[in-house]
């Protein structure tokens, strides 16, 4: 057995003897300009249907030279000497952002978001993020007033500039020795080396490619056989193993022959959200390398099977590093061969909704032309349902982790006028994963249903209401909770609040690692009930804050953390299925959701 400083010995000299570049292919060093940010107004239009998106150019011109500016970086304006000397070679996120901003628009009552929606709908737009009070959307300048002018009077002067240079943000985020510095505030935050003075996190100390993550598992498979495996669960569009750590250990004399309750937790839907995939590396490695020193964790692996898949999108994230950062879909081919791209978190089978965005496979959305079109979601859906079938896996939780707003999420997301069965449940366990997280870092999570949006009562029914500017049908969240029967199933948005959006800086990794290790600490505490009651729980502790000095050591949970939340973190006394009881208005068993 490796003792765990033998352990980060070893992956610190395969580490950097194999480690691949973090600079994308193809791009320069030059630091990209950007000219200055001028005043946004409101273009006027004849109608709200019929957008003129320039003077000079009607929609439909704008539309194709905006494709052709965005794949071939070519802008006339952008090659005019408007700024005397010597012109920096374009890079690839120079050419495709080089006057992208990110805006924050304040949205007070469904009508705001309805009409916001259909701006973004009609202008292509990219939201980074959206909830009952904000919706983060990525453009160029040069498109500000138009949306403007396609939005009502009372959103005109509700936005706020989150991000100006965006293009210079990706650059920097590629090349960290020249620092990180706020677009808004002017904080910088510099990398000068490793924060931890732990030696084992030094494979967080950055992001990962996908050739180097794939290694590292390998890795940890081969120096952990005892109750590490390495599996793939499905496979790409364009080929590739979906890889995935199964994690657990039956005890000696264990002939228990019922399938395995089974938590499965997954990152990197979206590709750019490489926060949640090294989330996922960093719960695997804190499970792995303490069984058998953490009576806790050795407790989980002997009576659960994790699985942990750092990305379901693997295309998708070596794109984001090839090509592009901010890439979110797959790499799938559509019916328009310069749109290509799936959105996975939309191409599941239950209450899938992607009529409203079939016609236009260039939306960040796109849920494909049927439920299950994208071939990754199709293999994992198919490899969890014969886990189920052959009787080797009770999926009792699952956790898909994204970016960013800091959110735990629970069913069901394709609507709020349908409640959970297990709405209770899910509340209270949610709060208590919320309080681990703040016990560890200071950090509040707003624990809401994932059906998000605008949320009002219909007069005269009680029902609830969502309007969202995205689809919200067709979650991985929605498919495991309701076909799976996976009970305590959630998505949790990960760091930040949208200071830096999905480019978060890598001195985030350990500190969002930590928080979420202890969430699954606090889930597995409840799975385990009685199971869990004279065992020691500790928990990882870290700085509040991604510039503050890491706090290494870890404590042990008070039991007033339990005590406080007994109430809220008890399952029923017989542990009984919900979904067997409630009504069938409310839960009907429509199938597995596969075809």
């Amino acid at each position: 057995m490796y003792r765990p400083d033998h352990v980060f010995v070893i992956l610190c000299a395969v580490f950097f003897t194999g480690q691949v570049t973090a600079v994308p292919a193809g791009t320069g060093i030059t630091h990209p300009h950007s000219p200055q940010l001028g005043p946004f107004e409101p273009v006027g239009f004849a109608s709200q249907t019929q957008t003129q998106l320039a003077p000079s150019r009607g929609p439909f011109t704008w539309l194709r030279d905006s494709v052709i500016e965005r794949i071939w970086g070519i802008d006339k304006e952008k090659q005019s000497l408007s700024k005397p000397g010597p012109r920096p070679v374009p890079e690839k996120s120079w050419s495709r952002y080089g006057s992208d901003i990110v805006l924050r628009i304040e949205v007070h009552n469904a009508e705001e978001v309805e009409a916001l929606a259909e701006a973004v709908n009609i202008l292509f737009l990219d939201v980074w993020d959206s909830n009952e009070n904000y919706v983060d959307i990525r453009l160029a300048k040069e498109v500000v007033p138009s949306l403007l002018g396609l939005l009502p009077q009372s959103l005109q002067k509700t936005h706020t500039l989150l991000i100006e240079d965006l293009s210079k943000m990706i650059y920097e985020s590629q090349y960290p020795s020249r620092g990180f510095k706020h677009h808004k505030n002017d904080q910088t935050t510099r990398h000068t080396g490793f924060q931890s003075s732990d030696v084992g996190d030094l494979f967080f100390d950055n992001y990962q490619p996908f050739p180097v993550i794939l290694q590292w598992m390998r890795l940890l498979v081969s120096m952990f056989p005892s109750h590490v495996q390495l599996i793939n669960v499905g496979v790409t569009h364009e080929g590739r193993d979906i890889p995935a750590f199964r994690l657990g250990a039956r005890p000696s004399g264990d002939q228990n022959e019922e399938p395995r309750k089974t938590v499965m937790i997954v990152g990197g839907s979206h590709a750019r959200e490489w926060i949640s995939t090294s989330t996922v590396a960093y719960i695997a490695f804190q499970l792995i390398t303490e069984f058998g020193n953490s009576p806790p964790i050795t407790k989980l692996l002997e009576d659960f099977d994790w699985i942990l898949v750092p990305t379901i999108n693997p295309d998708g994230y070596v794109y984001s590093w090839d090509m592009d950062r901010l890439w979110r879909k797959n790499r799938q081919q559509t019916g328009l061969p310069f749109c290509p791209g799936i959105d996975l978190d939309r191409s599941w089978g239950y209450e899938w909704d992607g009529q409203g965005t079939r016609a236009n496979p260039c939306s960040e959305s796109y849920a494909g032309n049927n439920a299950f079109d994208s071939m990754e979601t199709r293999t994992i859906a198919e490899w969890a349902y014969n886990q189920t079938q052959n009787k080797q896996s009770d999926f009792v939780g699952f956790l898909d982790l994204h970016s960013y707003s800091q959110q735990i999420l629970y069913p069901y997301s394709y609507s709020c006028s349908t409640v959970p069965p297990t709405l209770e449940n899910l509340e209270e366990l949610a709060f208590g994963i919320a309080k681990a997280i703040r016990m560890t870092n200071q950090e509040t999570y707003v624990v809401k249903s994932a059906c998000e949006g605008v949320v009002t009562t219909e007069k005269g029914t009680g029902q609830r209401v969502s309007t969202n500017v995205e689809s919200t049908g067709g979650s991985a969240l929605d498919w495991f909770y309701h076909q799976l029967h996976a009970k305590y199933s959630y998505q949790i948005k990960l760091r930040d609040k949208g200071m830096y959006g999905f480019l978060l800086p890598p001195e985030n990794i350990v500190p969002t690692g930590r928080e979420i290790f202890n969430s699954v600490l606090v889930l597995g505490h409840f799975l385990l009930g009685e199971g869990a009651n004279g065992l020691e729980w500790s928990f990882l502790s870290g700085s509040g804050s991604a510039a503050g000095k890491e706090d290494d050591s870890s404590r042990t949970f008070d039991r007033l953390f339990f005590d406080n939340n007994e109430e809220q973190l008890e399952k029923s006394a017989d542990d009984r299925d919900y979904f067997s009881v409630v009504e069938e208005d409310v839960y009907q068993d429509e199938g597995w959701g596969l075809w």
